[in-house]
């Protein structure tokens, strides 16, 4: 009986954080806490009201993920960034990003091959790019903690950065990337990964 009791809490909890509508009888949600009443002989009253208590002090936020949404309008000419990959074959790849693109994530988003396996953490060098001299010295100081990385990285440069650590400003309009010859990856069994 606790057991049914704590699935039925949980699922007001979801209910409640996914914003769905506890009447709506399309919703999959909705049906197995339907569900959950019949297997447990509760009647459906007011569902809403049931969970009402539990969510009282629960407060959420979005989160922050550069370049994860589809559809932001990129129009605006101040908030446009002008980006071009270089790949490893030499092929240049211009891309329209916005202010506060993260150069990793963007890269994900467009198919552009630069690893990142640690997920912008700062625990790997497999987003390393070479940074066009023009622009090298627009972006901020490295964190010891991306210069220790960078160590690990083959072929550093002078003008070598990781990508997770570029985020985009107005000041890095035309800013080129050229992904280097070689990379340590850490990606096994054709793994490729997905825009964040």
């Amino acid at each position: 009986m606790a057991a049914s009791a704590a699935v039925r809490a949980s699922m007001g909890l979801t209910l409640t954080l996914c914003r769905i509508n506890p009447a709506c009888n399309l919703c999959t949600l909705h049906r197995a806490t339907n569900s959950m009443d019949v297997i447990t002989g509760s009647s459906r009253g007011d569902t809403s009201s049931r969970f009402r208590t539990l969510n009282r002090s629960l407060q959420t936020s979005n989160g922050l993920n550069h370049s994860e949404d589809e559809n932001t309008n990129t129009d605006d000419s101040k908030d446009v960034v002008n980006v071009v990959y270089i790949d490893r074959s030499g092929r240049r790849i211009p891309v329209k990003a916005k202010v506060g693109d993260n150069v990793l994530y963007l890269a994900h988003k467009h198919g552009i091959d630069l690893e990142g396996a640690c997920e912008a953490s700062l625990a790997c060098s497999t987003c390393h790019v070479y940074v066009n001299a023009e622009y090298y010295d627009k972006l901020p100081q490295p964190e010891e903690r991306e210069d220790d990385m960078l160590d690990m990285a083959p072929m550093l440069q002078e003008n070598s950065r990781l990508g997770c650590q570029i985020i985009l400003t107005p000041e890095l309009d035309g800013i080129e990337l050229t992904l280097p010859k070689v990379t340590r990856n850490f990606y096994v069994d054709g793994h490729v990964p997905k825009p964040h």
